[in-house]
């Protein structure tokens, strides 16, 4: 793996739990650097980091306020 890889794993705490949680990305990430965007893409969909997701979570947290908000008129 290469230093550059390394260094971006390291930095982001999702890139890292991810990797322990799924070793083969080891042996994937070792053999071609180029799949690092395969591992970014899982990683996102797993912990819903997508821009899908975070439109979902404002949403919602909106229909909440608003819940709240009703009930208390």
């Amino acid at each position: 793996m290469t230093l550059d890889l390394q260094y971006k794993i390291k930095e982001n705490e999702y890139y890292l739990r991810h990797l322990r949680q799924n070793s083969n990305w080891y042996k994937l990430l070792n053999r071609n650097p180029n799949n690092f965007k395969f591992f970014e893409e899982e990683v996102k969909e797993v912990y819903k980091l997508t821009k899908a997701d975070k439109i979902s979570r404002t949403l919602d947290t909106i229909e909440m306020l608003e819940k709240v908000l009703s009930t208390l008129r």
